[in-house]
């Protein structure tokens, strides 16, 4: 058996797996501040510190990152979901400290850390996950692919086979099966939903499969927390505002908003031409606070804060009929109770998009929601009650099965990485 891993970077957490002694899938495990972990947040610190008589630029990674961002109080470059540039052809590099980072560089760094504080060496072998369809609107996905793999070779590993997320999850899942089915796998990321139906037999040697249909939208847990910013925060950082203009009176361009869609993108806003907009809008608004509280919000950095209230409320709707949302944050101060019947109004338009979605996946599989015998809901998103009633409305409740929902994808990757054919599990 080739020494291998399975790896899956994702927009929020990634998770890296091997098999062990038994052979079985098992996690990477990570300890900070005493608390061990498998999940390790996908986010990057890039900070400064004198070296004799240099400045030397340091990076940080996951938990870690976080402690320096939080310790530098903002002095520093911290950036999240860095995934949604993969395949933008958009994005060529970052400017950090005077140097150009492209998006090759981040995700070597990234696994670099991710490699140091496991504290294993990787292996030549890696099988990757990734999305049917990657995030963004122009979306390249050899691009992405060739980006990948030049962050995975500066690490050292040097066969590298590329497996969607979800049939990976499907593999993991398919294991548990008693007999033939046809699956139906939802993989609810960060950035992208993405749908597979998999018909598994099972045969003396192992697992046949046939994929049966691939579908995908850039539509998932970053658009939902979205929805809660957009109803909830923006409006404390003059959203519906107006300001003056040649003796008119303009709404504030929602544009600037829009920004809270993406969070890598509102951490890089401080350093663009938006950033020098509000700056001149503060003068001409007519509500000029609000703008200074975004501007103040931008200065502080303070993403990283609004992205654990909106969490924790999301997370408290997962389980209860309302939630406490708190934030407070660079003089703005929001106590408001979310109920849930309010945010699933909200999500009701990316519900509806992943519900065209999986239309499209089973009109290509060419099969009704009758012939699929199990569907594998995966990612955090399936923790939204209005993301699993929707497809239990749609397969029946019975038919519904998820679980490791935060790992399947990553335990399916290493199991595959140990097929002897790898290559019949790789996306084309």
């Amino acid at each position: 058996m080739v020494a291998s891993i399975g790896l899956d970077f994702g927009t929020t957490n990634t998770v890296a797996t091997t098999i062990n002694r038994d052979g079985q899938a098992e996690a990477f495990h990570f300890t900070h501040t005493g608390e061990r972990f498998d999940a390790f947040r996908s986010v990057l610190c890039f900070w400064q510190e004198q070296d004799v008589e240099v400045r030397r630029t340091c990076t940080e990674a996951g938990p870690w990152a976080i402690d320096q961002f939080l310790e530098l109080a903002g002095d520093c470059r911290f950036i999240q979901s860095f995934k949604t540039f993969a395949a933008s052809p958009l994005f060529t590099d970052t400017l950090i400290y005077g140097r150009r980072v492209r998006f090759e560089d981040l995700l070597s760094s990234f696994l670099g850390r991710v490699r140091a504080h496991a504290g294993a060496d990787f292996p030549k072998r890696v099988v990757i996950g990734r999305p049917v369809r990657f995030a963004g609107g122009a979306a390249d996905e050899t691009l992405a692919r060739t980006r990948y793999e030049v962050a995975l070779r500066a690490v050292g590993f040097e066969e590298i086979h590329h497996v969607y997320e979800p049939v990976a999850a499907a593999y993991f899942f398919a294991h548990r099966l008693k007999a033939d089915a046809t699956i139906l796998v939802a993989d609810f990321g960060g950035g992208t939903s993405d749908f597979s139906v998999v018909r598994f037999s099972r045969r003396a040697h192992g697992l046949d499969y046939t994929p049966l249909a691939h579908a995908g939208v850039g539509i998932a847990g970053d658009a939902f927390d979205y929805r809660i910013i957009d109803q909830v925060v923006a409006r404390a950082f003059g959203k519906g505002s107006e300001y003056m203009s040649w003796g008119k009176v303009l709404p504030v361009p929602n544009g600037y908003f829009s920004k809270f869609s993406r969070w890598n993108e509102l951490s890089i806003m401080r350093h663009s031409r938006d950033y020098r907009e509000l700056q001149q809008l503060v003068r001409s608004s007519l509500d000029p606070d609000r703008i200074r509280a975004f501007l103040a919000f931008l200065d502080a950095d303070a993403g990283y804060e609004m992205y654990r209230a909106v969490s924790a409320a999301k997370m408290q709707l997962s389980h209860a009929e309302e939630a406490a949302f708190s934030f407070h944050v660079a003089g703005v101060d929001i106590e408001r109770t979310i109920k849930r019947a309010d945010f699933e109004k909200w999500i009701a338009p990316e519900l509806a998009e992943i519900g065209a979605c999986v239309d499209r996946a089973l009109a290509d599989a060419n099969i009704r929601e009758r012939d699929v015998d199990r569907v594998f809901l995966t990612g955090g998103s399936s923790f939204v009650p209005a993301v699993r009633a929707q497809f239990e409305q749609r397969f029946g409740a019975d038919k519904i099965e998820t679980g490791d929902q935060l790992v399947s994808i990553a335990y399916g990757l290493a199991l595959i990485a140990r097929e002897d054919e790898v290559g019949r599990w790789a996306a084309s």
